[in-house]
């Protein structure tokens, strides 16, 4: 293998690798141990086994740190959380680049059981201190990964809904598919959601909490499966390596409809997406409405050689995080500007005028604006409109307004 294409479904309590079109995976505690008084790193059962031994300094948590900026000192040497997760990063890595023998990575796709930019922005800052480029790094939810892990599948499995359940030490999680054809383009909804009913996975060691986990189970199956059509229905987690504890449960899955289990489900979906990355033309042409991805599509109304039409500054299905949209247009007498947001139900769409508060008055199409449009998050846009004059007539005053819009 020249090049390594690598899933990884991080959490706070594991972590899991993949490399597409390979069976073998790993899974590893999201810990990271220092050797005391050597530059040793270790991670995993590896890094228990030090503390157990009193020989090691151990930080656990590490996505929960980084969403807290929190450090860590660890023998008088204080760490970022950035740079713990660099260190468990590069230890995790190392184990496909050992088993293939090969330390070069053409893609990399992260799964995160929840998109959040804080840790976006860590792991593009640990890919380049681990001399990954950033264009081939790339961050997805749990949600997403879903998606491309059952895409990949043959046809029958996806044709109606699909159903997962996650069970692991981070809780139990539900998520649903479905695939919108008829479209101009076909539409992938996915959404998941952490259950109320969660539970500790301690509880199945004894047959009283087993017999307690298989009721909360069934309960929460047949609210969520019951009047409606699955094509499939998929287990992945800890809490589903074995399934005789959970016998109510699995009479009322298997009945009428197919249930697959696989271990490391998010892992690689991450891989199929990352693989994806690697063909000229995309395997997954559909537009994918999930977690993480816009859910509405933000347009202008502009003229074009006097014909107006709408200018697209973000689409539904784009990653919030990467999409940002700058353009220069002239203002034609008015002082506003109108942003329409279209949302899948089309019916629903509705106009934002953000006024040209501070900015100068000048004679019609004299004033030149700088629009930006990014995003805070998958719900908030965030616009800014700079006044970029006109040439030597009306130069620059600097003026900018800049605005959160819910979509």
């Amino acid at each position: 293998m020249e090049e390594l294409v690598i899933g990884i479904d991080l959490c706070d309590t594991y972590t899991k690798i993949s490399c597409f079109d390979e069976e073998k995976a790993w899974t590893v505690p999201t810990v990271i141990c220092k050797k005391k008084q050597a530059d040793e790193w270790y991670v995993g059962k590896e890094a228990y086994g030090l503390v157990l031994m009193g020989t090691g300094v151990m930080v656990d948590k590490l996505l929960s740190l980084v969403l807290k900026d929190g450090t860590a000192t660890i023998e008088g040497v204080k760490y970022s959380a950035g740079e713990l997760l660099e260190k468990f990063l590069k230890q995790v890595l190392d184990l496909p680049a050992k088993e293939y023998g090969t330390e070069r990575i053409a893609q990399l796709t992260v799964s995160l059981s929840r998109v959040d930019g804080r840790i976006m922005d860590t792991l593009l800052k640990c890919a380049d201190g681990l001399k990954i480029s950033r264009q081939r790094i790339h961050v997805i939810s749990h949600t997403e990964s879903f998606v491309y892990y059952v895409m990949s599948q043959k046809k029958e499995v996806w044709a109606m809904q699909v159903g997962l359940f996650d069970l692991s030490d981070e809780g139990l999680f539900y998520y649903e598919m479905k695939v919108q054809r008829g479209l101009k383009k076909m539409m992938v909804q996915a959404e998941g959601r952490e259950m109320e009913e969660s539970f500790n996975l301690d509880i199945l060691e004894n047959s009283a909490g087993a017999k307690m986990g298989d009721r909360i189970l069934t309960s929460c199956g047949e609210r969520l499966l019951q009047k409606k059509l699955f094509s499939s229905v998929f287990l992945t987690g800890k809490g589903f390596d074995k399934l005789d504890w959970a016998e109510n449960f699995r009479r009322f899955l298997c009945s009428k409809r197919k249930v697959y289990g696989e271990t490391d489900l998010f892992a690689k979906g991450a891989a199929y997406h990352a693989a994806d990355f690697r063909r000229a033309k995309t395997a997954y042409p559909f537009a994918c409405i999930c977690e993480g991805r816009l859910k509405a599509t933000v347009s202008m109304a502009v003229k074009q050689k006097e014909k107006e039409i709408q200018l697209v500054m973000a689409s539904a299905g784009d990653s919030w995080y990467d999409a940002r949209t700058s353009v220069e247009l002239i203002a034609d007498g008015q002082d506003y500007v109108d942003l329409s947001i279209t949302p899948l139900d089309a019916k629903k769409k509705r106009t934002v005028r953000i006024p040209l508060e501070g900015f100068p008055e000048r004679p019609a199409r004299t004033t030149r604006l700088g629009v930006t449009v990014g995003f805070l998050d998958e719900n908030t846009m965030a616009v800014a409109i700079r006044d970029k004059g006109f040439g030597e007539l009306f130069p620059a005053t600097g003026a900018v307004v800049r605005q959160e819009v819910q979509i």
